[in-house]
């Protein structure tokens, strides 16, 4: 299975690149979410990394992701 891979992006957070690795699925589901709400990745990952306390930024958006799913 491809998507089980973690694959290492780019983002830029308020101004500061930082990588992040996700799985492909995760990385499409993502970017679906961010078109769907008429924001970047970039942004939607912003707004995840300012409320995600001591998590980290990948587990954070995949928690995101999953959350977004089951609530549909």
């Amino acid at each position: 299975m491809s998507d089980g891979r973690p694959v290492k992006r780019s983002l830029t957070l308020r101004g500061h690149r930082t990588s992040v690795s996700l799985e492909d699925v995760f990385w499409r589901a993502f970017r679906d979410i961010a078109a769907a709400e008429g924001t970047t990745i970039n942004g939607l990952a912003a707004e995840i990394d300012a409320g995600r306390g001591d998590v980290g930024l990948a587990s954070a958006i995949r928690v995101f992701v999953l959350r977004r799913f089951m609530n549909r």
